[in-house]
């Protein structure tokens, strides 16, 4: 009995790893398709027209989409359980980029942004969710670093094709047709993981802490969740995110239009190193590893809003680091505060308090620095000072699932 349970236990590790592989591919395949779309929409922009209040607010209302229509996306995943059909008509919408080689307005492109900002908004909770379910079985942090490693592989490879077929063509629209490859590819990926593991939810393992998760499962979320969510607000509120980074540094000739994909792919090779030192990490000593986020968050706009290459390519090593805590860490902890049966809903809540912060960031940042760079920098210490207050005001040595469990029972 003991040894069926063991050979059990092994193939649904097997199983488990087999799945978060292949989600790492298909996020893979995703990123080389919007992350490069993504790394050139503040010039692409810009080429077509838009200012710099634009980019900011195109940027930030991008990213609030992508993320607070999450919750709506949560709520109806955790009802349906229909996890893998939101996963495929969410990636299905990455198709809107390569879309991309046909406009010739900034307001078109714009439009095309936001569809795949909302493509990422319905599949997201429903994939984390599957993803959840697999690194149970092999550690949360771990699970979520390695899928997050794959995912940047993508980040990385994508710009480096856009920027190859930039320098050699000198356009946006054939850079943006390439991305046709890629785009279908993650489609058929997600077939095959969706035929090998069409029930991922098997995959957690049950125990003590599963069954009090699901006596309370109708029960409000706990209180260490919303500080969570307090502390995720002003730490990515305080964020710059690359689109305005990247206007910045193409409008002041810091960098040539064709170097800022290669720029955005070493900030998503260091996301992909770090992320799996920061998976060991969270996994060794848990909630304390959130203190990395306000801390490197810092000294960003120092960086990255100078006119000095070396500060740039510091400041965009730094933008990794902390870009890799975030997609790692905090996706991550969700999985661990909260029970299964609510975990999507959790996901959606929790990335609707992710979005608004993003929004402000894009709105505040691109405004801020059309009018003074050293007004931005007072607003993201203000920012990253209120999420350390947060952090050290609840104790990050306190933030830990065992003791949120304790304390129902």
């Amino acid at each position: 009995m003991k040894s069926t349970q063991r050979l059990r236990s092994r193939s649904s590790k097997h199983l488990a790893f087999e799945l978060i592989i292949l989600l790492g591919i298909v996020s893979a395949l995703g990123d080389i398709t919007y992350e490069t779309g993504r790394s050139v929409s503040g010039p692409y922009l810009a080429f077509l027209g838009a200012g710099a209040i634009i980019v900011g607010l195109v940027s930030g209302l991008g990213e609030f989409l992508g993320y607070a229509l999450r919750l709506v996306s949560g709520y109806f995943v955790d009802r349906s359980r229909f996890y893998w059909l939101a996963t495929f008509i969410g990636y299905g919408l990455i198709l809107s980029i390569p879309l991309l080689a046909f406009a010739n307005r900034w307001e078109l492109a714009a439009l095309l942004y936001l569809l795949e900002r909302i493509g990422k908004a319905i599949r997201t909770p429903a994939r984390d969710v599957i993803l959840s379910h697999a690194a149970s079985q092999v550690g949360r942090g771990w699970g979520f670093a390695i899928h997050e490693a794959l995912d940047q592989v993508g980040a990385v490879i994508g710009p480096l094709i856009f920027a190859a077929v930039f320098i050699q063509r000198e356009s946006y629209r054939d850079g943006f047709a390439i991305l046709w490859i890629p785009a279908l590819l993650t489609m058929v990926t997600l077939i095959v993981a969706r035929l090998r593991v069409p029930a991922p939810e098997v995959l957690e393992c049950s125990s003590a802490a599963d069954l009090k998760g699901a006596l309370r499962s109708k029960q409000s979320l706990p209180p260490i969740f919303w500080i969570y969510g307090l502390f995720t607000f002003f730490g990515v509120a305080g964020f710059a995110n690359f689109q305005i980074v990247s206007y910045h540094l193409v409008t002041k000739a810091v960098f040539q239009p064709a170097q800022i994909p290669i720029l955005y792919a070493v900030a998503m090779g260091v996301d992909a190193v770090a992320a799996l030192v920061i998976g060991k990490v969270y996994d060794k000593i848990g909630f304390k590893s959130l203190a990395f986020i306000p801390f490197l968050t810092l000294p960003l706009p120092v960086f990255l809003f100078s006119q000095g290459l070396a500060l740039v390519v510091i400041g965009v090593v730094l933008w990794g680091i902390v870009m890799a805590v975030h997609e790692t860490v905090m996706r991550a902890a969700i999985a661990d505060l909260v029970a299964r049966e609510r975990r999507a809903f959790a996901y959606g809540i929790f990335n609707t308090v992710y979005g608004i912060a993003w929004f402000i960031s894009g709105a505040a940042m691109g405004l801020l620095y059309s009018i003074s760079s050293n007004w931005l920098i007072v607003y993201v210490v203000a920012m990253e000072a209120a999420a350390i207050f947060v952090l050290l005001k609840v104790g990050a040595d306190r933030l830990s699932a065992s003791e949120w469990f304790q304390s129902y029972s």
